[in-house]
This record gives structure tokens, sequence and C-alpha cells, in this order.
């Protein structure tokens, strides 16, 4: 897709200084901006929050061009609190944040004016049309896993998360006797120290640790051959005999898991619901995510243990392994979590975005 880059900072939290110089980033940003319009001719522009968004979006309100600001997570930045007054109208993923967005007088301090009712729009979050529709016998073979004994999924975005890496490394021989694990590690060097510790384990247990340290989304990309286009699947490839090549995608693992172990992102308001899967929640402490655990924790589809708790005073009696070990050996609790967790999900969020934008590109110009 094309791409134009448009200069933006941040404007919170700044020295005098650097608030000086981003101001100006922010003025040249939304000349650019106006500029991109300008040649563009957007219909409708949607943004996803964040302080990139400011010039196009200041850009767009003086050329009367219509916006939608998504809001992934349950509570809003100060970026998409702001955008929320420019925006013709915000889409979220849950309804809970609405209350974000109006000052009431038993409402949350952070909320600091109010949205017209018919400015607000739940949408749900998209997720990958595959987190619905996974075999679960079809992905616990492709993860070669053994039928008798529960999954555990634990990952932790594309970079993976040190703090559940290394509280998963100590707790290894405790969850390995009672369930599988396949372990999505991310990319910024964590796998290395994690085959160390695997390596120590007994053979038997070993053989239940499926590590990797990045998976796909399990859709399909084309490549040209010829005058033909031949489908792909994006997947991680592993050979585990001469022969038998095995695609491994992030939406399989979904399918093959009976329970989560992650931090609490956006996406886990969109995913977990898709696939159904109960989780045990680490909220990254430097962002708004014990909002997000909190909402899936009310409804019943997951627990929530803090980030510096998860180990305790010792591994195994830390309040992350009593909670892993009470959920793998209670499949009646799973499966209570799994149907919560499920009434969540937000099939056609994705077309409810869709509509929302293809509303606003063919509405009439406000005057102002």
């Amino acid at each position: 897709m094309p791409f134009q880059a448009i200069p933006a900072a941040a404007l919170r939290g700044r020295s005098p200084w650097t608030l000086a110089r981003n101001v100006g980033i922010l003025a040249r940003g939304t000349w650019a901006a106006r500029q991109l319009i300008a040649r563009a001719r957007p219909l409708a522009i949607l943004g996803t929050g964040g302080y990139v968004c400011v010039p196009l979006f200041l850009a767009a309100w003086a050329a009367q061009v219509p916006t939608a600001i998504y809001l992934p997570d349950v509570v809003p930045g100060l970026a998409v609190r702001f955008l929320a007054r420019l925006a013709t109208v915000v889409a979220c993923s849950v309804e809970d944040s609405f209350h974000y967005f109006r000052r009431t007088n038993d409402g949350p301090k952070r909320a600091s004016f109010v949205l017209r009712p018919s400015s607000f729009v739940v949408t749900g979050y998209p997720a990958r049309r595959e987190l619905f529709e996974q075999d679960r016998a079809a992905c616990r073979a492709a993860f070669a896993m053994d039928d008798a004994r529960p999954v555990l999924l634990v990952y932790g975005g594309s970079r993976g998360a040190r703090s559940i890496n290394t509280a998963i490394a100590a707790l290894l021989e405790h969850i390995l006797p009672i369930a599988q694990i396949i372990h999505i590690c991310g990319r910024e060097g964590d796998e290395h120290f994690l085959r160390d510790v695997a390596a120590r384990l007994p053979e038997q247990l070993r053989a239940r640790y499926h590590l990797y340290p990045y998976l796909y989304s399990g859709t399909e990309k084309t490549r040209r051959q010829g005058d033909k286009e031949i489908a792909e699947p994006i997947g991680l490839p592993v050979s585990r005999s001469p022969g038998l090549p095995v695609s491994l995608s992030m939406a399989q693992a979904f399918g093959a898991a009976d329970l989560a172990v992650c931090r609490s992102g956006a996406s886990t308001l969109g995913e977990l619901p898709a696939a159904g899967l109960p989780a045990i929640l680490v909220p990254y402490p430097y962002v708004n995510q014990e909002q997000n655990a909190d909402y899936l924790v009310r409804h019943g589809a997951a627990l929530k243990v803090a980030d510096e708790a998860m180990l305790g005073g010792s591994p195994e009696a830390g309040p992350l392994f009593q909670h892993i070990r009470w959920l793998l050996t209670n499949p009646g609790e799973r499966e209570t979590m799994a149907e919560r967790s499920k009434a969540l999900a937000q099939p056609d969020a994705a077309q409810r975005l869709a509509n929302l934008l293809l509303t606003l590109a063919t509405s009439k110009r406000p005057k102002r």
C-alpha cells in the first residue's frame, strides 16, 4: 500500500526546549498533511490514535474531511482524547470506553469533555477470520501435541515479554508434568536462554515444550510465477521428518491451546474472544493494559496477575503458577471461561469499521 511520511512529535512530558521544537515539527506535519489531502482528496480518514495522527486530523478538520478515530484499548490516551475533539466519530472496541469521553460526577477523573451520543460507535476489535475458524484437532496435530494433555500458549507479542519469558523459564519443571507448552518468546534474544533452560529438563518433559521466537498470521501471500499468481501460506516452515514440511501459524497456536498466558494489549480484546480462549493476563505496567485486563476479568474470561508479582516468594507458590495449575487441572472451569470469552467475540468488527468509513465517505461535508 502507498505510504506517505508526515512529520509528527509528542508534546506531553517534554522539556521546554523539546516542547518548542516539537510544536514546530507538529506545524510542519500539519502543513504536509494539508498538501497530502489536497493531492489525494480523501473522502474519509481513519486514525488509530497516537500523536502521529495529530497533524493529519488537524489538516482534515481544516479541510472539512470527515474523520473517524478508532480506540483499540479500553482507555484512551492523551492523543486520542484530543483527536476525539476533532473527529467526526469515535469508534471503540468496547462500550466501557465511552465513560472516558464524558464528564460525570462519578466517572473517571481522566474524562475531560463530553461527546455527543451519536458520535460514539462500538465496533469491536477487528480480528483475523482464521481465529474464528480453527479446527482444534488439526491445530494440535500441526504442533505434534498429545491429545491427552492440555496445551498452554505463552506469548508476549512479536518482540516478546521478558518478564513473562523469565517467569515461564522458572516454572517449566512445574508446568510440564501437567501440560504441554507452546511458547512464542519474541525475537529479542530470549530464545537462547530458554533453550538452555529446556535442555536441562528430563527428556520426557523437554518433548512437551515447543519454543518459537515468532509465528506469522496464517494468512496467504501471492507470488508471480511467469504469468500466474501462486498462493503461499505465511507461516513458520518446520520439518519434523524428511519430506514432511509443516507450516505453523499464530492462528493455529490459538486453535491448539486450552489456556493462554500473555500481556493484555488491545489485541487481546479481539483475539482471545475470537478463539474462545481463557487467559491469565499479565498487564505491561507502563501503558493502559490494566483496564483491558480488567474488562476480560470482569466478564469472567480471564484472570489477572501483576507483572512484578508473577513468581511471588517462590516460583511454585507464586500466583502465576497457582492460576496455571488451577485452570489446567480443572477443565470445567476452563470451559466456563472459554464460553464467557467467546460471548465477547465481535466477528463483524472489521465490517462495522468499514461500514462506518463508507458512511462517512458518502456523507455531506459539515458546514463550519
